[in-house]
This record gives structure tokens, sequence and C-alpha cells, in this order.
């Protein structure tokens, strides 16, 4: 399974409500990209590399259950994870969960 088959899994265990990049026109949605690369160089050559990302979830209710679900569903599927940041966005009525990740990612596994 590539990087993004197990990104896209990890989201869709949760939910259907998933975008990659753009925002959706829903009240509640994840949003996710890739962010860049972490490679491991060693003796002077690419050895191994990740692809680190964010994950964005908006949603009008308070303690969202899907928080939750989407770090246990990002660790199941060998995902490191780390919830950066929680906000109340009183412009929008929206809560704005923010997650960063990173995902071995040379191709198959």
């Amino acid at each position: 399974m590539t990087w993004y088959e197990r990104i896209i899994a990890a989201h869709t265990n949760v939910t259907d409500q998933v975008s990659h990049i753009t925002r959706m026109s829903s009240e509640r949605y994840f949003v996710w990209q890739e962010d860049g690369r972490n490679d491991l160089i060693a003796d002077g050559a690419h050895v191994d590399g990740a692809v680190t990302g964010s994950t964005d979830l908006f949603t009008k209710m308070e303690f969202d259950p899907w928080a939750e679900a989407l770090g246990e569903s990002l660790s199941s599927r060998g995902v490191a994870w780390s919830l950066n940041s929680i906000q109340y966005e009183e412009e929008t009525g929206f809560y704005h969960y923010e997650w960063n990740w990173e995902v071995l990612g040379d191709g198959d596994d």
C-alpha cells in the first residue's frame, strides 16, 4: 500500500467527508495535504524517506468524536502523528483541529 493509500484509508475509515487540499461546503469534514519529505541519508545515499503532511478537521461539534477516531485510525495504519492545535473560529463557528503526520513513503510497502 502506498503512503497516500494509507492516509486516504485512515481518513475514510472515519468518514467519507474528506478532501485533499480544498475545503468542503459541509459542517463537518477533514482536509488533508502532504507538506514535504523527511529523507534519511546514510553514507551519502538516500536510504529511506517519509512523507510529512497535515490534516484539519472543521466541525461545528464541540468535542467531536471524529478527532479521537482519526488518531486511532492513523495509528492503526502505522502513521506517526501529533495533534498540533484545537481552535474555535468565531467568524465561522467552526472548531478547527490540526494534526501533523508522517508516513514512510517510497512507494509500495
